[in-house]
Protein backbone atom coordinates (compact mmCIF):
# COMPACT_ATOMS: atom_id res chain seq x y z
CA UNK A 1 0.00 0.00 0.00
CA UNK A 2 1.21 3.35 -0.88
CA UNK A 3 0.38 6.88 -1.22
CA UNK A 4 -0.14 6.66 -5.26
CA UNK A 5 -3.40 8.56 -6.27
CA UNK A 6 -3.73 10.10 -2.66
CA UNK A 7 -3.16 13.87 -2.56
CA UNK A 8 -1.03 15.03 0.58
CA UNK A 9 -2.09 17.87 2.88
CA UNK A 10 0.51 20.19 1.53
CA UNK A 11 -1.18 19.80 -2.31
CA UNK A 12 -4.22 21.74 -0.89
CA UNK A 13 -4.84 25.54 -1.40
CA UNK A 14 -6.53 26.10 2.19
CA UNK A 15 -6.61 29.83 3.25
CA UNK A 16 -9.35 31.16 4.41
CA UNK A 17 -11.08 27.39 3.88
CA UNK A 18 -12.39 25.26 6.34
CA UNK A 19 -10.73 21.86 6.84
CA UNK A 20 -12.46 18.67 8.62
CA UNK A 21 -9.48 16.58 9.82
CA UNK A 22 -9.87 13.53 10.81
CA UNK A 23 -7.62 12.55 13.82
CA UNK A 24 -7.04 10.09 16.13
CA UNK A 25 -7.46 11.41 20.13
CA UNK A 26 -8.43 7.58 21.29
CA UNK A 27 -6.03 8.78 24.56
CA UNK A 28 -6.52 6.58 27.99
CA UNK A 29 -7.82 9.09 30.64
CA UNK A 30 -7.76 8.47 33.90
CA UNK A 31 -9.59 10.38 36.73
CA UNK A 32 -10.36 13.18 34.05
CA UNK A 33 -6.38 13.22 33.52
CA UNK A 34 -4.46 12.53 30.21
CA UNK A 35 -2.18 9.79 30.87
CA UNK A 36 -0.61 9.37 27.21
CA UNK A 37 -0.59 12.46 25.10
CA UNK A 38 1.27 10.82 22.05
CA UNK A 39 -1.61 10.20 19.68
CA UNK A 40 -2.67 14.35 20.07
CA UNK A 41 1.12 15.21 19.62
CA UNK A 42 1.16 12.85 16.35
CA UNK A 43 -1.46 15.01 14.95
CA UNK A 44 0.47 18.25 15.27
CA UNK A 45 2.33 18.44 12.39
CA UNK A 46 -0.77 18.09 10.28
CA UNK A 47 -2.69 20.82 12.36
CA UNK A 48 0.14 23.32 12.75
CA UNK A 49 0.41 23.31 8.65
CA UNK A 50 -3.08 23.79 7.88
CA UNK A 51 -2.79 26.72 10.77
CA UNK A 52 -0.01 28.11 9.21
CA UNK A 53 -1.74 28.20 5.98
CA UNK A 54 -5.02 30.40 7.29
CA UNK A 55 -7.13 27.54 7.20
CA UNK A 56 -10.01 27.34 9.55
CA UNK A 57 -10.07 23.68 11.47
CA UNK A 58 -12.64 21.24 12.54
CA UNK A 59 -11.17 18.32 14.50
CA UNK A 60 -13.30 14.84 15.03
CA UNK A 61 -11.93 11.87 16.96
CA UNK A 62 -13.51 9.01 18.61
CA UNK A 63 -12.83 7.97 22.09
CA UNK A 64 -13.23 4.71 23.89
CA UNK A 65 -16.36 2.42 23.50
CA UNK A 66 -19.42 4.56 24.34
CA UNK A 67 -21.34 2.30 21.76
CA UNK A 68 -24.00 5.81 21.23
CA UNK A 69 -24.33 6.74 24.34
CA UNK A 70 -23.37 10.31 26.15
CA UNK A 71 -20.84 9.17 28.88
CA UNK A 72 -18.97 12.43 30.79
CA UNK A 73 -16.15 10.06 31.08
CA UNK A 74 -15.80 9.56 27.75
CA UNK A 75 -16.03 13.74 26.60
CA UNK A 76 -12.98 15.18 24.39
CA UNK A 77 -13.22 18.25 26.47
CA UNK A 78 -9.85 16.96 28.71
CA UNK A 79 -8.76 16.29 25.23
CA UNK A 80 -9.39 20.05 23.65
CA UNK A 81 -7.64 21.57 26.83
CA UNK A 82 -4.20 19.29 26.31
CA UNK A 83 -4.26 20.35 22.81
CA UNK A 84 -4.83 24.35 23.45
CA UNK A 85 -1.74 23.71 25.84
CA UNK A 86 0.27 22.24 23.58
CA UNK A 87 -0.54 24.66 20.35
CA UNK A 88 -1.19 27.61 22.89
CA UNK A 89 -4.09 29.05 21.46
CA UNK A 90 -7.79 28.19 22.20
CA UNK A 91 -9.71 25.09 21.08
CA UNK A 92 -13.45 24.92 21.41
CA UNK A 93 -15.32 21.61 22.06
CA UNK A 94 -18.89 22.17 21.37
CA UNK A 95 -21.39 19.79 23.20
CA UNK A 96 -22.10 17.64 19.99
CA UNK A 97 -20.44 16.73 16.91
CA UNK A 98 -23.21 18.04 14.48
CA UNK A 99 -26.42 20.09 14.73
CA UNK A 100 -26.95 24.41 14.19
CA UNK A 101 -24.99 25.06 17.28
CA UNK A 102 -21.85 23.29 16.10
CA UNK A 103 -22.55 25.04 12.52
CA UNK A 104 -22.38 28.52 14.32
CA UNK A 105 -19.13 27.77 16.07
CA UNK A 106 -17.55 26.64 12.79
CA UNK A 107 -18.92 29.48 11.26
CA UNK A 108 -17.77 31.97 13.16
CA UNK A 109 -14.02 30.72 13.15
CA UNK A 110 -11.17 32.77 12.12
CA UNK A 111 -8.29 31.49 10.06
CA UNK A 112 -6.35 29.14 12.57
CA UNK A 113 -9.04 28.44 14.58
CA UNK A 114 -9.92 25.31 15.85
CA UNK A 115 -13.24 23.35 17.08
CA UNK A 116 -12.76 19.98 18.27
CA UNK A 117 -16.31 18.20 17.89
CA UNK A 118 -17.45 16.43 20.78
CA UNK A 119 -16.86 12.12 20.60
CA UNK A 120 -17.82 10.88 17.13
CA UNK A 121 -19.37 7.83 18.77
CA UNK A 122 -21.38 9.17 21.17
CA UNK A 123 -23.46 8.57 17.88
CA UNK A 124 -24.24 5.06 16.65
CA UNK A 125 -24.37 6.45 13.18
CA UNK A 126 -20.29 6.59 13.01
CA UNK A 127 -19.77 3.21 13.79
CA UNK A 128 -22.48 2.05 11.03
CA UNK A 129 -20.89 4.13 8.60
CA UNK A 130 -24.21 5.67 8.20
CA UNK A 131 -24.58 8.07 5.47
CA UNK A 132 -26.78 10.99 6.60
CA UNK A 133 -24.25 11.49 9.58
CA UNK A 134 -21.69 11.52 7.30
CA UNK A 135 -23.03 13.76 5.31
CA UNK A 136 -23.45 16.33 8.48
CA UNK A 137 -20.14 15.96 9.41
CA UNK A 138 -19.18 17.11 5.94
CA UNK A 139 -21.53 19.85 5.56
CA UNK A 140 -18.92 21.27 8.28
CA UNK A 141 -15.95 21.74 5.21
CA UNK A 142 -14.68 22.23 1.71
CA UNK A 143 -11.92 19.91 2.38
CA UNK A 144 -11.35 16.65 4.15
CA UNK A 145 -8.16 15.51 5.21
CA UNK A 146 -7.79 12.22 6.94
CA UNK A 147 -4.62 11.69 9.82
CA UNK A 148 -6.05 9.03 11.74
CA UNK A 149 -4.30 5.60 10.51
CA UNK A 150 -4.85 3.92 14.04
CA UNK A 151 -8.93 4.06 12.46
CA UNK A 152 -7.93 3.51 9.04
CA UNK A 153 -8.94 0.45 8.57
CA UNK A 154 -12.17 0.84 9.76
CA UNK A 155 -15.29 1.72 7.32
CA UNK A 156 -17.23 4.15 10.06
CA UNK A 157 -18.94 7.56 9.22
CA UNK A 158 -16.25 9.64 9.91
CA UNK A 159 -12.76 7.64 8.32
CA UNK A 160 -14.90 6.14 4.93
CA UNK A 161 -17.93 7.23 4.34
CA UNK A 162 -17.61 11.00 4.79
CA UNK A 163 -14.33 11.51 2.08
CA UNK A 164 -17.27 10.94 -0.19
CA UNK A 165 -18.46 13.59 -0.44
CA UNK A 166 -15.23 15.48 -1.62
CA UNK A 167 -14.20 15.34 -4.87
CA UNK A 168 -10.67 13.83 -5.52
CA UNK A 169 -9.50 17.68 -5.15
CA UNK A 170 -10.88 18.49 -1.73
CA UNK A 171 -9.79 15.09 0.34
CA UNK A 172 -6.47 14.69 1.34
CA UNK A 173 -4.04 12.67 3.67
CA UNK A 174 -2.20 13.93 6.67
CA UNK A 175 1.31 13.89 7.45
CA UNK A 176 0.93 11.56 10.23
CA UNK A 177 -1.17 8.94 7.32
CA UNK A 178 1.99 9.79 4.71
CA UNK A 179 4.80 8.92 7.84
CA UNK A 180 2.73 5.69 8.62
CA UNK A 181 2.79 4.55 4.69
CA UNK A 182 6.45 5.67 4.19
CA UNK A 183 7.61 3.33 6.83
CA UNK A 184 4.85 0.71 6.63
CA UNK A 185 5.17 0.48 2.97
CA UNK A 186 8.33 -0.66 2.54
CA UNK A 187 8.02 -3.46 4.73
CA UNK A 188 5.92 -5.48 2.53
CA UNK A 189 7.46 -4.31 -0.96
CA UNK A 190 11.41 -3.69 -0.92
CA UNK A 191 12.91 -4.32 3.02
CA UNK A 192 16.48 -3.99 3.21
CA UNK A 193 18.07 -7.55 4.38
CA UNK A 194 18.61 -9.23 6.86
CA UNK A 195 14.77 -8.86 7.27
CA UNK A 196 13.49 -10.19 10.88
CA UNK A 197 10.16 -10.33 12.18
CA UNK A 198 9.40 -10.30 16.12
CA UNK A 199 5.35 -11.52 17.04
CA UNK A 200 4.34 -11.90 20.13
CA UNK A 201 0.54 -11.40 22.13
CA UNK A 202 -1.47 -14.45 23.13
CA UNK A 203 -3.14 -15.78 20.26
CA UNK A 204 -1.96 -17.41 17.12
CA UNK A 205 -5.12 -16.87 15.40
CA UNK A 206 -4.90 -13.23 15.99
CA UNK A 207 -1.39 -12.94 13.60
CA UNK A 208 -2.46 -16.00 11.21
CA UNK A 209 -2.29 -13.54 8.38
CA UNK A 210 0.27 -11.84 9.38
CA UNK A 211 3.26 -14.75 9.80
CA UNK A 212 1.37 -16.46 6.32
CA UNK A 213 1.81 -12.71 4.88
CA UNK A 214 5.63 -12.21 6.28
CA UNK A 215 6.54 -15.82 4.96
CA UNK A 216 9.01 -15.76 2.20
CA UNK A 217 9.95 -11.78 3.21
CA UNK A 218 11.06 -12.21 6.34
CA UNK A 219 14.73 -14.01 6.86
CA UNK A 220 13.95 -14.62 10.51
CA UNK A 221 11.13 -15.15 12.13
CA UNK A 222 10.88 -14.90 16.35
CA UNK A 223 8.18 -15.84 18.49
CA UNK A 224 7.33 -15.13 21.32
CA UNK A 225 4.42 -14.10 23.95
CA UNK A 226 1.43 -16.93 24.74
CA UNK A 227 1.54 -18.07 21.16
CA UNK A 228 4.71 -19.45 21.35
CA UNK A 229 3.30 -22.14 23.30
CA UNK A 230 0.76 -23.73 20.54
CA UNK A 231 3.83 -23.47 18.00
CA UNK A 232 6.24 -25.27 20.69
CA UNK A 233 2.92 -27.70 21.43
CA UNK A 234 3.07 -28.09 17.67
CA UNK A 235 6.56 -29.33 18.46
CA UNK A 236 5.38 -31.98 20.67
CA UNK A 237 7.28 -29.84 23.75
CA UNK A 238 5.78 -29.89 26.79
CA UNK A 239 4.08 -26.48 27.59
CA UNK A 240 2.57 -27.26 30.95
CA UNK A 241 -0.27 -25.79 32.14
CA UNK A 242 0.76 -22.65 29.47
CA UNK A 243 -2.09 -20.81 27.31
CA UNK A 244 -2.09 -23.28 24.25
CA UNK A 245 -4.55 -23.13 21.40
CA UNK A 246 -5.46 -26.71 20.74
CA UNK A 247 -7.44 -25.87 17.51
CA UNK A 248 -4.28 -24.06 16.24
CA UNK A 249 -1.66 -26.87 16.56
CA UNK A 250 -2.09 -28.54 13.32
CA UNK A 251 -2.63 -24.92 12.01
CA UNK A 252 0.98 -23.60 13.67
CA UNK A 253 2.71 -27.21 12.10
CA UNK A 254 1.85 -26.10 8.92
CA UNK A 255 3.17 -22.50 9.37
CA UNK A 256 6.35 -23.70 10.26
CA UNK A 257 6.35 -25.97 7.62
CA UNK A 258 5.32 -22.75 5.21
CA UNK A 259 8.31 -21.00 7.01
CA UNK A 260 10.85 -24.07 6.18
CA UNK A 261 9.77 -24.27 2.35
CA UNK A 262 9.80 -20.53 1.80
CA UNK A 263 13.13 -19.92 3.44
CA UNK A 264 11.88 -18.18 6.70
CA UNK A 265 14.11 -19.16 9.69
CA UNK A 266 12.04 -19.51 12.65
CA UNK A 267 13.04 -18.80 15.98
CA UNK A 268 11.03 -19.92 19.29
CA UNK A 269 11.72 -19.66 23.40
CA UNK A 270 14.32 -22.10 24.23
CA UNK A 271 13.97 -21.49 28.26
CA UNK A 272 11.01 -19.64 29.95
CA UNK A 273 10.20 -17.61 32.91
CA UNK A 274 7.39 -19.89 34.60
CA UNK A 275 5.15 -19.83 37.65
CA UNK A 276 2.16 -21.73 39.33
CA UNK A 277 -0.28 -18.94 38.20
CA UNK A 278 0.01 -14.95 36.32
CA UNK A 279 -0.75 -13.28 40.16
CA UNK A 280 2.53 -15.61 41.86
CA UNK A 281 5.06 -13.86 43.23
CA UNK A 282 7.13 -17.11 43.24
CA UNK A 283 9.24 -17.45 39.32
CA UNK A 284 11.27 -19.98 38.29
CA UNK A 285 13.33 -19.97 35.12
CA UNK A 286 13.60 -23.48 33.02
CA UNK A 287 16.55 -25.14 31.57
CA UNK A 288 15.03 -25.98 28.49
CA UNK A 289 12.13 -25.30 26.14
CA UNK A 290 10.62 -27.68 27.80
CA UNK A 291 7.76 -26.64 30.80
CA UNK A 292 6.96 -28.53 33.58
CA UNK A 293 3.45 -30.20 34.09
CA UNK A 294 2.45 -27.73 37.04
CA UNK A 295 3.57 -24.60 35.69
CA UNK A 296 2.95 -22.16 33.24
CA UNK A 297 5.09 -19.70 31.05
CA UNK A 298 4.43 -16.10 31.48
CA UNK A 299 8.09 -14.73 29.70
CA UNK A 300 10.77 -15.80 27.33
CA UNK A 301 14.22 -16.21 29.59
CA UNK A 302 17.61 -15.38 29.73
CA UNK A 303 19.34 -17.89 26.61
CA UNK A 304 15.79 -17.04 24.48
CA UNK A 305 16.55 -13.21 25.28
CA UNK A 306 20.52 -13.87 24.01
CA UNK A 307 19.35 -15.83 21.20
CA UNK A 308 16.85 -12.77 19.98
CA UNK A 309 19.18 -9.96 20.45
CA UNK A 310 21.63 -11.99 18.25
CA UNK A 311 19.49 -12.03 15.61
CA UNK A 312 18.22 -8.17 15.89
CA UNK A 313 22.03 -7.47 16.06
CA UNK A 314 22.51 -8.62 12.55
CA UNK A 315 19.43 -7.22 10.87
CA UNK A 316 18.79 -4.34 8.52
CA UNK A 317 14.96 -4.31 8.57
CA UNK A 318 12.78 -4.95 11.64
CA UNK A 319 9.09 -5.05 12.56
CA UNK A 320 8.27 -5.86 15.82
CA UNK A 321 4.43 -6.49 16.76
CA UNK A 322 3.13 -7.77 20.17
CA UNK A 323 5.13 -8.25 23.76
CA UNK A 324 6.91 -11.62 24.39
CA UNK A 325 5.50 -11.82 28.18
CA UNK A 326 3.34 -10.60 30.13
CA UNK A 327 5.36 -7.16 31.01
CA UNK A 328 2.42 -5.79 32.97
CA UNK A 329 3.99 -7.43 35.54
CA UNK A 330 7.18 -6.69 36.74
CA UNK A 331 7.92 -10.65 37.48
CA UNK A 332 7.64 -10.98 33.51
CA UNK A 333 8.30 -8.36 31.79
CA UNK A 334 11.87 -8.61 31.50
CA UNK A 335 11.77 -10.30 28.10
CA UNK A 336 9.41 -7.75 26.81
CA UNK A 337 12.19 -5.14 28.19
CA UNK A 338 14.90 -6.44 27.00
CA UNK A 339 13.78 -7.06 23.12
CA UNK A 340 12.79 -3.26 23.24
CA UNK A 341 16.36 -2.26 24.57
CA UNK A 342 17.75 -4.14 22.24
CA UNK A 343 15.34 -2.52 19.32
CA UNK A 344 16.47 0.43 20.34
CA UNK A 345 20.56 -0.28 20.31
CA UNK A 346 20.02 -2.21 16.64
CA UNK A 347 20.74 -0.19 13.69
CA UNK A 348 18.71 -1.82 11.99
CA UNK A 349 15.48 0.13 10.68
CA UNK A 350 13.04 -0.41 13.30
CA UNK A 351 9.18 -0.27 12.71
CA UNK A 352 6.88 -1.03 15.83
CA UNK A 353 3.39 -2.09 15.12
CA UNK A 354 0.81 -3.19 17.89
CA UNK A 355 -0.84 -0.85 20.68
CA UNK A 356 1.56 -3.15 23.33
CA UNK A 357 4.43 -3.22 21.55
CA UNK A 358 4.50 0.47 21.39
CA UNK A 359 3.45 0.78 25.23
CA UNK A 360 6.32 -1.35 26.25
CA UNK A 361 8.83 0.58 24.41
CA UNK A 362 7.59 3.89 25.58
CA UNK A 363 7.32 2.85 28.90
CA UNK A 364 11.43 1.47 28.50
CA UNK A 365 12.12 5.06 27.73
CA UNK A 366 13.83 4.17 24.72
CA UNK A 367 10.55 5.02 21.83
CA UNK A 368 12.70 8.11 20.22
CA UNK A 369 15.65 5.25 19.11
CA UNK A 370 13.91 3.23 16.80
CA UNK A 371 12.91 4.65 13.09
CA UNK A 372 9.16 4.63 13.70
CA UNK A 373 6.26 3.46 16.21
CA UNK A 374 3.12 3.28 14.61
CA UNK A 375 -0.05 4.78 16.02
CA UNK A 376 -2.21 2.15 14.82
CA UNK A 377 -2.79 -1.32 16.59
CA UNK A 378 -5.39 -2.60 14.89
CA UNK A 379 -4.49 -0.92 11.57
CA UNK A 380 -1.22 -1.90 11.38
CA UNK A 381 -2.01 -5.22 12.36
CA UNK A 382 -4.18 -5.52 8.84
CA UNK A 383 -1.68 -3.64 7.11
CA UNK A 384 0.79 -6.16 7.70
CA UNK A 385 -1.71 -8.83 6.74
CA UNK A 386 -1.57 -7.11 2.97
CA UNK A 387 -5.41 -5.97 3.50
CA UNK A 388 -6.36 -2.30 1.83
CA UNK A 389 -7.54 -0.60 4.69
CA UNK A 390 -10.64 1.69 4.09
CA UNK A 391 -9.50 4.55 5.19
CA UNK A 392 -6.92 4.83 2.84
CA UNK A 393 -8.80 3.65 -0.05
CA UNK A 394 -11.63 6.26 0.29
CA UNK A 395 -8.31 9.17 0.14
CA UNK A 396 -7.65 7.86 -3.43
CA UNK A 397 -8.32 9.87 -6.77
CA UNK A 398 -11.39 7.68 -8.22
CA UNK A 399 -11.98 5.72 -5.76
CA UNK A 400 -15.45 4.71 -6.16
CA UNK A 401 -18.17 4.44 -2.37
CA UNK A 402 -20.33 1.83 -2.11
Amino acid sequence: MELSGIRSVEDLDVAGRTVFVRVDFNVPIRDGEITDDARIRAALPTIEHLRAQGAKLVLGSHLGRPKGQRHDHLSLVPVGARLAELLDTEVVVPDDSVGDGVKKLVKDLGPGGIVLLENLRFHTAEKKGDAVFANQLASLAEYYVNDAFGTAHRAHASTYTMAGFFDDKHRAAGFLIKKELDYLGPLMTSPEKPYVGILGGAKVSDKIKVIENLLGRLDTLLIGGAMAYTFLAAQGISTGRSLVEADRIELATDLLRSASARGTRVLLPVDHVTAAAIDSDETRVTDTASIARDEAGFDIGPKTIALYRDAIASARTVIWNGPLGVFEREPFSTGTFSIAEALADSDATVVVGGGDSAAALRQSGRADDVAHVSTGGGASLEFLEGAELPGIAALRAGHRFA
